[in-house]
């Protein structure tokens, strides 16, 4: 039984990466003064020199929220006016003194503070549907110039969606790739409990009789609800010998989401312990970035699609897919032979639809086994990725026979630690 990892986000958060979009956001606040004279920074807001004071308020800026009250305050306190997220000392343009220049940073901003999370292709393709589905008002306006105008809107959104994607991938940069040592690890402990995990589908560890391996293959054998692979998997219990381990080995696909490397060391290890271990980027790194949405399978997807003008799918990532080969690697390996998937750190969302659909939804696919994090309070994601997953199935009933249930799942482990780079 093969073994196909889904690596995502989570997966670098269990490693105190700061990669969110949430420490994305707060960066670029907490970090405004310092960066407001930037190029990039100064296509998305206008700060206007001079008028700077709100950068000084006792209140710390640590996100979008703490700034904009230090903002409010200052306008209090010198008879400015502050509203609808802009800062005036008076009337006309020369009168600003700050406001947002991407529309799109704001409303992903404002998103982030109303509910203390954010997706951003998410938001991207609801700002987008939302152009599609304008309805002509003005009558007196003809049906060309209204087409006309809404295929700017998608433009300047493109546009805006493209200056924060940079913006993301110069914060990535920075403070993740150039801080992090990726070959360096401060808790080696902690590093190997998480790199069993994924060893274990090799049933050994160093030394294979500190443990019963036919009991581990029993247990293994739960992860699967249809009889033929129950099977499969206890018949390589009959004439066991435990100097037979290097014969128990599947072959391994790590089918990486971030940007990050994070990866990296556990790809070393893997190489070390199995003769067929892959590891695909699927949405590339910081040098090729795939940054998108991806369900076509939306009812309103159709609709855009049918409007016969490529500016309306130039973010669907679909299309980004063609210009690597790693997307048909995976449909290569996951169409040569049955596997089970192991989701760490990926919530499985809707903007990974059409790909998460083909992987969970194929025949080869028998078992989908969930790694959850403990938010605390004996709360857990377990049923959240549960949910997002079942939006990737038509077939409900395969679904419910493929997710392995939660007293065999485990949890993500949270401690590993790369060294900050000196």
């Amino acid at each position: 039984m093969n073994k196909l990892i889904l690596i995502g986000n989570g997966f670098d958060l269990a490693h105190g990466l700061p990669t969110s979009y949430n420490n994305f956001i707060d960066h670029f606040w907490t970090n405004l003064e310092a960066n407001y004279k930037d190029n990039l920074v100064k296509e998305i807001v206008f700060v206007k020199e001079g008028y700077c004071d709100f950068f000084d308020f006792s209140i710390k800026t640590e996100n979008f929220q703490t700034f904009w009250n230090n903002v409010k305050d200052y306008a209090e306190d010198r008879k400015f006016r502050a509203y609808d997220y802009y800062l005036r000392m008076g009337v006309g343009e020369a009168g600003i003194v700050f406001k947002f220049k991407n529309a799109f940073f704001k409303k992903i901003c404002i998103s982030q503070k109303t509910f203390n999370w954010v997706a951003i292709e998410n938001e991207y393709y609801k700002e987008l549907k939302r152009i599609v589905n304008t309805p002509k008002l003005d009558t007196s306006k003809n049906d060309e110039d209204f087409l006309i105008k809404k295929k700017e809107d998608a433009r300047v959104l493109n546009r805006e969606f493209d200056q924060v994607k940079e913006l993301l991938k110069n914060y990535l940069l920075s403070e993740v790739h150039e801080k992090y040592n990726f070959l360096n690890i401060n808790t080696p402990t902690e590093y190997s409990k998480f790199s069993k995990l994924f060893e274990s589908n090799n049933f050994f560890n160093d030394n294979p009789a500190n443990y019963n391996i036919k009991s581990q293959i029993e247990k293994y054998s739960k992860e699967f609800s249809l009889k033929e692979d129950k099977e499969e998997i206890l018949r390589i219990i009959e004439g066991f010998k435990e100097d037979q381990n290097s014969d128990i080995t599947f072959n391994t696909l790590a089918l990486d989401f971030n940007y990050t490397s994070t990866f990296y060391l556990y790809n070393q290890r893997l190489e070390s312990l199995i003769n067929e271990h892959y590891w695909i980027k699927i949405h590339g790194d910081l040098n090729q970035f795939i940054f998108g949405f991806g369900d076509e399978t939306d009812k309103d997807y159709q609709e855009i699609e049918n409007i016969g003008d490529n500016e309306y799918l130039e973010n669907f990532k679909s299309f980004q897919y063609s210009n690597t080969g790693n997307y048909d690697k995976l449909l290569e390996y996951i169409q040569s032979e049955k596997f089970q998937v192991y989701i760490m750190g990926h919530s499985c969302g809707l903007s990974d639809r059409v790909l998460l659909n083909t992987i969970f939804e194929h025949d080869h696919c028998r078992s989908i086994k969930i790694f959850y994090h403990d938010k605390g309070n004996g709360k857990d994601n377990y049923t959240d990725i549960v949910q997002n997953i079942s939006r990737h199935f038509k077939d409900k009933a395969s679904m419910r026979s493929k997710i392995v249930n939660k007293t065999l799942c485990q949890l993500l482990p949270q401690n590993v630690r790369f060294k900050e780079k000196e």
